[in-house]
């Protein structure tokens, strides 16, 4: 399938603009350039509040009050591990609050290389573990918790779905990195061109490993390299990727491991697209799609029991 043509032209859009590549700056420079993109808010949310989820710093979406008390999606923001924050992913995380109907928990995680791993996954076992145990001042039931993010964001919630510190009910993870080797043939493929490149994949992952405390075969950083074991005792998922991604074939690889071992997985795949579209639905009319899809199947998963 050829690229989506709305793709195509914000490619097209961001090479008039001359952007550098994100290789050729240092953290703190690369972190200004995605703060100057972080997309505007097309569904805002009943409320927001700003807290400190058991020392780390989470933001709190609220849906619209209703006699019902709504589960909890805990959101890790994509970045490589080095870049986003809390505001570069404000739009997807109203939009999944006010789609699901359900509460979203948004996770400002410690950045590598100042923090390499594993602080930004503790950071984010941290918040998870605290919201369990601070339900009832979220207003949020314990035991409809969810996890999920996009890119290095879904690399850190299916980490943490391998060993979950808490009942987790489901987790979306959207084009995510489950094997940091970057030697499948959607790297090959899709090299350079369609936003995200190999070139950059690299440059963000010898930032999360500076510290030297795991190697790229570490299942805690390459997911898709854990037991047998680790993949039949994850809850059910949804795994969406996109076409003209580097990152295609280990979420499709991903997708298929966490079937193979009885788990209820749906992968969604969006092959006209490239990587970072769902950050983008003011842009792009897939990304509004995937929007709708992730917050169903969210409602769907984090439904009270019956």
């Amino acid at each position: 399938m050829p690229l989506n043509a709305e793709a195509r032209t914000l490619l097209d859009l961001l090479e008039q603009l001359g952007a550098p590549p994100f290789e050729t700056l240092d953290p703190v420079e690369a972190r200004a350039a995605r703060a100057d993109m972080a997309p505007p808010i097309l569904d805002s949310c009943f409320e927001t509040l700003d807290l400190n989820a058991g020392g780390v710093p989470a933001r709190l979406y609220r849906p619209e009050p209703s006699d019902e008390i709504p589960g909890l999606l805990v959101y890790f923001h994509g970045g490589g591990w080095v870049i986003g924050d809390l505001q570069s992913h404000d739009n997807v995380c109203h939009a999944l609050c006010v789609g699901s109907g359900h509460a979203v928990l948004s996770v400002d995680y410690r950045l590598a290389p100042e923090a390499p791993f594993p602080a930004g996954l503790d950071d984010c076992i941290e918040a998870t573990t605290w919201a369990h145990a601070h339900a009832q001042e979220l207003r949020i039931d314990p035991d409809r918790i969810a996890v999920g993010g996009d890119s290095a964001g879904a690399n850190l919630a299916a980490a943490l779905c391998h060993g979950a510190p808490v009942p987790i009910r489901f987790q979306l993870l959207v084009y995510p990195v489950t094997d940091a080797h970057t030697d499948s043939a959607s790297y090959e493929e899709n090299r350079e061109g369609y936003f995200l490149t190999k070139a950059a994949m690299e440059w963000f992952i010898d930032h999360y490993l500076a510290g030297n405390h795991a190697s790229r075969d570490d299942p805690r950083v390459s997911p898709l390299l854990a037991s047998d074991e680790a993949f039949a005792a994850c809850p059910p998922a949804l795994v969406i990727t996109a076409g003209f991604d580097p990152l295609r074939d280990e979420g499709i690889a991903y997708a298929e491991r966490l079937a193979a071992a009885g788990v209820t997985t749906s992968h969604v795949h969006f092959p006209g697209e490239i990587h970072g579209f769902f950050s983008l639905p003011h842009m792009l009319g897939e990304a509004r799609s995937a929007h709708a899809l992730a917050a169903r199947a969210l409602a769907d998963a984090l439904a009270p029991a019956s």
